[in-house]
């Protein structure tokens, strides 16, 4: 008897937060370990369905790099990066699509719908949900690189999403996007969910990554607040890969979304510990 009273205090714990949260939107950047291991896969999965049910609306962004380099590196073909980005010539871009669009995101909507949810796959060509524009690599001298079709997100047309949500779909959203001359283009998958995450005005913006969250002299740091986030950069405490994340998080939350979490993907039920209890896990970043 013991074992289900905890599990009933267990849920009446989450009921303030189910109450907070019901009817927003969380835009979840779904990428790293917790997109190639079957238990996580299923977990993820699961939690999806469970905000849906709850009366959450969860968005999800995927990744997909691991997966790109293995089919380029099967076909031959070298996967070749400048500063961590991925040079995309032409026929590199239809291995990217293939795979984000035609695998991944299919198999993403495989596992939702598995568990008793309603998801569907799209990307930014659909519904002229993200019109996208070519990105150059800017060098430490200021020198533009050409990197081929890497582009970054120019608009952002939530139309297609707010009727997926009346319906009580589960968007899942490949980052490719189309210029206004209908040529396509490879997008950071975090860059592109924390441009969602600004038009549709969602309470959360979540990153899964393989890390605890922000680390500074081996210490978890559970808030940031913006205002400090360029000194940490400056200053050499926040570095490398950690960059771009803080900086997609500080951009959502001064375009309007409340709150942005980096935290830990290889957790099982991540995104429930963030939202559904008070310590959450991970790094918050606030304004």
């Amino acid at each position: 008897m013991k074992k289900y009273i905890e599990k009933v205090n267990t849920l009446l714990e989450s009921l303030p937060y189910i109450r907070e949260f019901n009817g927003k939107t969380i835009v979840v950047k779904y990428g790293g370990h917790a997109m190639v291991d079957d238990a996580l896969q299923r977990s993820f999965a699961r939690d999806m369905v469970l905000l849906k049910l709850v009366g959450i609306n969860p968005v999800i962004v995927h990744g997909g790099g691991p997966q790109i380099n293995d089919l380029l590196k099967q076909i031959g073909k070298k996967s070749e990066f400048v500063d961590g980005m991925r040079i995309t010539d032409p026929e590199t871009m239809d291995i990217v699509e293939m795979i984000l669009v035609g695998k991944i995101n299919k198999a993403i909507v495989n596992n939702i719908n598995l568990m008793g949810g309603k998801a569907v796959g799209i990307s930014g060509k659909d519904g002229k949900l993200i019109t996208a524009e070519k990105l150059y690599h800017v060098t430490g001298d200021k020198k533009e690189i050409d990197i081929g079709q890497v582009g970054s997100v120019k608009h952002v047309n939530p139309a297609l999403l707010e009727t997926l949500d009346r319906d009580r779909f589960i968007p899942v959203i490949a980052p490719i996007g189309v210029d206004e001359n209908g040529l396509t283009y490879n997008i950071n998958a975090d860059l592109v969910a924390g441009r969602i995450a600004e038009a549709l005005k969602a309470e959360k913006l979540i990153l899964l990554t393989d890390i605890e969250g922000v680390i500074i002299e081996e210490k978890l740091i559970p808030t940031l607040k913006m205002k400090k986030i360029q000194s940490l950069i400056n200053t050499g405490a926040i570095t490398g890969g950690m960059i771009p994340k803080v900086n997609c998080c500080c951009e959502a939350v001064a375009g309007g979304v409340a709150k942005a979490h980096i935290i830990d993907g290889r957790i099982e039920n991540a995104v429930l510990l963030e939202i559904f209890t008070q310590a959450g896990i991970g790094t918050e970043i606030v304004g």
